[in-house]
């Protein structure tokens, strides 16, 4: 310790500064970055997928869009394409832990949505993956409910509430388009032409009549005496 200080007292007393110290490389920071996004990417695939006899199957069903058309695109994504008998009866498989009757009518509607997704993540990893054993397919499930049950209500939660969007604006426009042809049938009725006829020819002659003493007010001078006779004598 007391080495150091003499010598670093010594460089400073010959008027010799002391090194600058190391800076990082440029593009440190930028690899630094990358690699936790690599990092980040590794673990949603880890949530997303399971190893099972040398294979990666992934347990994310949107993960296998560019294979869908476009019928199973938007059967995977709207919410109740599934019957209710159906979810009703898989309840207690994904949510073993709900007693359903106590539950209020919107986290209902919601779980029931997830059990919706469950059930059709399934089916496609079955369809896309046909190697797949009884046995295999129940650690996918195992997985799945595990890792993809909150994921799979926040996706149903947003689903309904751009729906219920969708059919206000809908409401929205249907009743604006509504009143405009009520409107217009109202007015192409003869019964309203003889009703407003007489209410038109009334404006238009008070127009007239308004402007008529309008100018003839602005034509006629007003007479100003002269200062001399408007004093007091």
């Amino acid at each position: 310790m007391g080495g150091d200080w003499s010598v670093n007292e010594s460089l400073q007393g010959a008027g010799r500064s002391l090194p600058a110290p190391i800076s990082l490389a440029p593009g440190f920071k930028d690899v630094t970055a990358a690699q936790q996004q690599d990092q980040q990417l590794q673990r949603r695939l880890q949530q997303d997928s399971i190893q099972l006899a040398g294979k990666t199957i992934y347990i994310n069903p949107f993960l296998y869009w560019r294979r869908f058309d476009s019928n199973t695109d938007r059967w995977l994504r709207e919410p109740g394409q599934l019957n209710e008998d159906q979810i009703q009866q898989n309840r207690g498989r994904f949510y073993p832990e709900l007693e359903w009757s106590l539950l209020d009518p919107t986290d209902q509607e919601i779980k029931d949505g997830a059990v919706e997704m469950f059930l059709k993540s399934l089916e496609l990893i079955g369809t896309f993956h046909p190697e797949l054993t009884s046995g295999q397919l129940l650690e996918v499930e195992r997985k799945m409910a595990i890792t993809k049950k909150r994921s799979f209500e926040r996706w149903v939660e947003k689903s309904y509430r751009r729906r219920s969007r969708l059919q206000t604006r809908e409401k929205r426009r249907f009743a604006r388009d509504r009143f405009w042809r009520g409107w217009s049938e109202w007015i192409s009725l003869e019964t309203t032409h003889h009703a407003l006829a007489p209410i038109v020819a009334l404006v238009v002659l008070s127009g007239v009549i308004g402007w008529s003493l309008g100018s003839s007010r602005s034509a006629c001078p007003t007479l100003v005496l002269p200062s001399e006779q408007t004093g007091l004598r």
